[in-house]
């Protein structure tokens, strides 16, 4: 059995709720690394363009903690 054949004898394993992470994991070490790195590029793009004054706010890790009630 290659192992072609073995992941699809796995995957038919593998219960329907589990899928989805499955399905990720396959689209990522498949995608064209081009379009990852043009999809990237456009991300950055739309934050360095977003008009919104509070973009670049930072917050402290104290800040951060005591909105999140951690301790």
């Amino acid at each position: 059995m290659n192992n072609r054949e073995r992941a699809i004898e796995l995957l038919n394993q593998v219960p329907e709720y589990k899928l989805g992470y499955v399905l990720a994991y396959i689209q990522g070490i498949t995608a064209d690394e081009e379009a990852d790195t043009a999809f990237c590029e456009r991300m950055y793009q739309n934050y360095l363009n977003d008009p919104d004054p509070e973009k670049d706010k930072t917050y402290s890790l104290e800040e951060c903690k005591e909105e999140w009630g951690i301790d």
